[in-house]
This record gives C-alpha cells, structure tokens and sequence, in this order.
C-alpha cells in the first residue's frame, strides 16, 4: 500500500524547502535566501513521530502566464497539490500574510485536496501578528512552527494525523514491515560457557559450532539459517550464535573487547534475544546486566535455564532464578523463563516456538479506535494527578511504531506526569493488548504554548 503523500506549497522563499529537509531527515532541497530556488517538484519520505508519509516539495507559488518559467512552475505546483492526500499552505509568520498568499488562499479553497494551514519563523515574538492575519486565510488556526529550529512538529503531527493516518480496523494487526513468514532473527546470548554454541549444535542437529569446556571459544556472531519443523508447517529462522559477555573488568584483551562488541551489535540485529543462563550456576548480577541491556535496545527477550538436565534442587532454582528476575528486571515482569538443555534437546521446541509468539507480540499494531475506547477506560479508572493544582488534561494516544511497541500520549501538560502514572499506562496497555513482556514505550508530548515567551 503506497504512503499517503503530503504537498507543501506557499509562495517563493517562505520556508518550504526547509520544512521538507527536516521531515525526510536529510538535505536534499536545496535551501536559500534568494526566492524560487525550487524549480520542479522534489519528493521524498518522511516520518514525523513515528508517522510515515511521502512529502512533496513544491516550487513557490507564483501569478504569471503559463508560457513563462514562473508559470509553468506553478503548474507543476497545482499538479501537486491535485495528486495529494494533503496540502501544507506555509505563509511567513514574520513578513504578515501578503497578497500572494490571499491569491493562493482562494484557489485551495476551490481544491478538494484537504489542507493544512501553516505558519512558519513563527518563533518568538515576531511572528505574533502574521499568526493572527493567517486566521483570516479562511483555513482555521495556523500549525505554528519554526522548520529552521524543528520547533512545532507536535503540532504538526497532531493536525496531519486524523488526514493521513489509516484506520486498521478493529482487530491488531502485524506491521507490514515484517511479513509473518519472514525468517526469525533469533540472536543466543549469555555469559561465557552457558552452553550457547551446543544448544545451537543442537538446534542444527551438527556440530557446526566448535565447543568444548573452555571459556570464550567463540569471537565471532555467526549467523546460520535453519528451518523449524512447527506445528503449523516449516517456519525460518535465523541463529545467531555471539561471543559470551563477561563483566566489563574482566574483559581485557582487545580481541575479546571486539567479540563483545560484536555480539552487541548482533543483539541489535536480532528481533528476539535468547539469554542463556548456566543451570548449575545460577543466576548472577552480569545476567541480569545482559538483560537489561537487551531490553533498552527494545528487543524481545527471552531467557532461557541451560543445562537443565545437570542441575540440582530443581524446582527451588526456577523459582529463585523466576523471583530475582521479576526483581531485577524493573523494565518488564514476566519475561518467559523455559528450561532446556544443549546436551539432550529437552525444551528446544517450546524456546522456538515461544520466541515466535513474542516476536508476534513485538511487532504488534494496535487499531486506533481499540487505543482509543483503551485510552478513555484507562483515564476514566485512574484520573491523572494535578501536581500543585495544575490540571493535565491527556488528550489522546496513537502507536508510533512497532518492534517494539511505541506511543505517543499527547495532552496539555502531560510533560508534568508523574513516572507512577506513565507505568499505570504502560501496564494497562501491555494487559489489555497482550504485549506480554517485550518492552513497550510510552511517550509524552505537551504542545507549546506560543504566547509563552518565558523561555525566549
């Protein structure tokens, strides 16, 4: 399914070239004082808060004939602006609203393109008296922004949103990014010697990966595509077999430092993260490290007791390992513990077969009428505090992003949200939608007050 496409258009030199750099993240229109710098339509794409679009850059809108050069430009403007989904209209909040901008105010009104009134070098006070001349324009309050200085893009994103935002139905539904079928990128980490390279051995049902009692025989993320024979038919997967991680002192030898960066950047390669933990060790603060560092780089974790077959008092090791990790892990509860064993086999088939459901939870995407009758509930039962009696009004929540799961919550005030009240949410959102343990991010995005120059 193609991008919605956004069309920015304004009369020359009123700031649209910069905007369009900064919503595509890199500077591919070329930018300058001098007006009309932008001859035909350049395009690209954008995200804005985790919202993906195609922009149009659009060359400054001029009155002439359409023999001359200005004209024919303004053609290829107006072609835009009909092959849209949205029209930005930039005026200059500094220069006033002009007659040029009237001119092009009256021809969008005639457009069905939806559009999007925009006030730019609206920072400070310069800018007051050409943001209350827009509203005359005949397109509502202006989006008051500073493309230059990134300043105003909440705004931006909220008034683009409910234009371009496509509904998913009632049902969550995957991200499109990753195909259900696309292989699993499962990455096995762990202290030296927990017996990775012998489950993956295992696994492949060969000794493809060189073990033996000796620590750190691995250096290298060595990557292996295998199929697993599911219940539901044959399903890839990626292994990837990294260096074992000890604690930072003891990692000396520069080859070894480069092993452990080299399995770092496997976990942030890999979708899923198996942590493996030596039964007959038990667990240790350098795995909890481990963890902890795979769940900041947003991955699904899964962790998983090695060498289970070995192991003495059985059921009060699980459930100590089960108890301190609950403990340890303030991120997530819950993080699926298996037992298993490199050495027999037991449990390889509930390890693969959990790590594709929590990929499934991590790649999740939430519709946006589920969010929002969640979001309504969730406020209704729990009413945000009012720190020294100032309200906040949360207004609504919308995903940003997927693998893993990421939100916005936009209000007034809710920058002054309590950490308590961003986990109530968090927890609520992870019950209600099933995101089991893998890490979900909750974002809070006050719009700012323009009249508030305390900060200018």
């Amino acid at each position: 399914m193609p991008l919605p496409t956004v069309a920015i258009i304004g009369r020359p030199n009123v700031g649209k070239s910069t905007l369009f750099n900064r919503l595509v993240g890199k500077r591919l229109a070329l930018v300058d004082d001098q007006p009309g710098v932008t001859r035909d339509r350049r395009e690209g794409d954008a995200t804005l808060i985790g919202m993906d679009f195609r922009v149009v850059d659009t060359a400054g809108f001029e009155d002439k004939d359409v023999a001359t050069l200005p004209g024919r430009m303004r053609l290829q403007t107006e072609a835009a602006v009909e092959d849209a989904d949205v029209a930005l209209f930039m005026v200059d909040a500094r220069a006033g609203v002009v007659p040029l901008d009237e001119e092009i105010a009256r021809w969008l009104r005639g457009t069905d393109t939806p559009i999007v009134l925009v006030a730019n070098k609206a920072e400070g006070r310069a800018g007051e008296t050409g943001v209350i001349e827009a509203m005359a324009l005949g397109f509502g309050e202006p989006v008051q922004l500073s493309a230059e200085h990134g300043e105003g893009v909440v705004e931006l994103f909220e008034a683009l949103r409910p234009l371009i935002e496509r509904e998913d139905g009632d049902e969550a539904v995957e991200d499109d990014s990753e195909a259900p079928d696309a292989p699993l990128k499962l990455a096995i980490v762990g202290r030296p010697n927990a017996g990775k390279s012998t489950l993956i051995n295992r696994i492949l049902g060969q000794d493809r990966l060189i073990t033996g009692p000796e620590a750190g025989i691995t250096r290298d993320s060595i990557a292996i595509d295998w199929t697993w024979e599911g219940p539901d038919g044959p399903r890839p997967v990626r292994l990837i077999d990294t260096a074992g991680m000890r604690k930072k002192a003891r990692v000396q030898e520069k080859l070894e430092k480069l092993s452990v960066m080299d399995a770092l950047r496997a976990v942030d390669f890999a979708e899923v993260v198996v942590l493996m933990i030596d039964a007959t060790r038990g667990l240790e603060v350098q795995d909890l490290k481990i963890a902890d560092r795979v769940l900041q780089e947003g991955r699904a974790l899964v962790i998983a007791l090695n060498k289970w077959d070995v192991a003495e008092n059985a059921s009060s090791l699980f459930n100590g390992v089960k108890g301190a990790l609950d403990e340890g892990l303030s991120q997530v509860k819950g993080v699926p513990l298996l037992t298993v064993s490199g050495a027999t086999g037991k449990g390889i088939d509930v390890l693969i077969r959990v790590a594709f459901e929590t990929r499934e939870a991590w790649s999740r995407r939430v519709s946006t009428g589920q969010l929002n009758r969640w979001f309504e509930r969730a406020i209704e039962a729990n009413p945000p505090p009012a720190p020294g009696g100032k309200r906040i009004k949360p207004r609504y929540v919308t995903q940003v992003n997927t693998r893993p799961p990421s939100f916005v919550l936009f209000g007034t005030r809710v920058d002054l949200l309590p950490e308590s009240y961003r986990r109530y949410l968090v927890n609520s959102l992870r019950k209600e939608f099933d995101f089991g343990a893998v890490p979900v991010r909750l974002s809070l995005r006050a719009p700012k007050n323009p009249f508030d120059h305390s900060k200018s």
